[in-house]
């Protein structure tokens, strides 16, 4: 390790990155990203700001795209901030808004970054176990808190909360901000964006990389009182006043406003997903009960390493989570097309014992 680099960083363990071979034929099943691709919208818009402007800088405050944000979620524009995906809106969040003094909460089967982004600020943190179900238990929510994170549905897991339990988390915790990392919600969840103009602590996350089929663009955006944003932005603009280039702002604004495509893609994948999951509970698998464009599968007799290496030599990745002990026998499979999850079963069949 070199001898220049500052003591926190020398100390970091960075979070791993699902893969991105190059593969012939691939069926690319480890990253959660849409089969799809984006709006025809979002790229038309892409490719008409590809111009002479560009030697200008993008708008710095990315107001039409909150604008379009703030229609779509009935909310002012003050309480919308846009930032280059959500990894950095959730890195914002935490260096502006989770307080030192006490340890910020969540799950201990949760999206890999928190812990993270806790390291890399000097917060103190303190995992919660999910139930035996892997559900999260929002009753052992409590004690001291520097501010609490909740991915909703739960990266992982897939499985989501109702908008009721959510709430009465911020009815216990009135002091700490609630982050609520919706970046899953479009495929089966419950929003809880309407209660940030209830409940001043909330802020609510989202990425365009995930139902909206733009993970390659890098925008996410977060929605809460203007208390918190204008915190976000004091740390954006110390830290990168332009984030979102005017290719990327134009795209997102695009794909915002076409909620009928939204509709029409999401819709599929759900219909695949549940599909998906009926043919591997068939085959002797157990999948927790997912609201994501993705499932967490374990089969009882065949280990999750046999299973991933017998699909990466036949071209097909998914994701084994190896490093987290509670689910390290457990493979986490995004949803693709029809096409690649016949072939993702048509592989088990040899793989699984019959």
């Amino acid at each position: 390790m070199s001898r220049f680099l500052n003591r926190r960083v020398h100390d970091l363990q960075p979070y791993i990155p699902g893969e991105q071979p190059r593969m012939a034929s691939l069926v690319k099943l480890n990253t959660n990203e849409s089969p799809y691709g984006p709006s025809p919208r979002a790229l038309d818009a892409m490719k008409a700001s590809v111009n002479d402007e560009l030697r200008l800088y993008p708008d710095p405050t990315a107001l039409a795209l909150r604008t379009a944000i703030a229609e779509q979620e009935n909310v002012p524009v003050e309480c919308v901030f846009a930032g280059n995906g959500s990894d950095e809106v959730l890195a914002h969040a935490f260096r502006a808004l989770f307080h030192d003094d006490a340890p910020v909460l969540f799950s201990d089967v949760t999206y890999g970054f928190y812990p993270i982004y806790c390291q890399m600020f000097g917060l103190k943190y303190r995992t919660i176990p999910l139930r035996d179900d892997f559900t999260i238990a929002l009753d052992d929510y409590e004690g001291p808190a520097g501010g609490i994170i909740i991915a909703n549905p739960n990266a992982n897991t897939g499985i989501s909360l109702p908008l009721s339990a959510i709430e009465g988390l911020l009815k216990r915790f009135t002091t700490q901000t609630v982050i609520i990392d919706e970046a899953y919600v479009d495929f089966g969840g419950e929003s809880a964006a309407a209660l940030t103009q209830h409940y001043p602590n909330l802020l609510i996350v989202r990425t365009f990389s995930k139902s909206s089929g733009l993970a390659g663009l890098r925008v996410g955006y977060a929605i809460g009182s203007a208390e918190l944003i204008e915190g976000l932005t004091r740390v954006k603009d110390s830290f990168n006043s332009y984030p979102l280039s005017r290719p990327a702002q134009a795209g997102a604004t695009a794909s915002i406003r076409d909620t009928e495509w939204l509709k029409q893609t999401t819709a599929r994948i759900i219909v695949t997903r549940d599909r998906t999951v009926t043919a591997l509970r068939d085959r002797g698998m157990t999948v927790l009960p997912s609201t994501a464009n993705f499932i967490l599968a374990h089969h009882p007799s065949c280990s999750a390493d046999r299973i991933f290496a017998g699909l990466r030599e036949r071209a097909i990745i998914v994701r084994h989570q190896g490093s987290s002990p509670r689910i390290a026998d457990w493979l986490r499979i995004t949803i693709g097309t029809d096409e690649e999850m016949d072939a993702l079963l048509a592989a088990l069949d040899d793989l699984l014992p019959r």
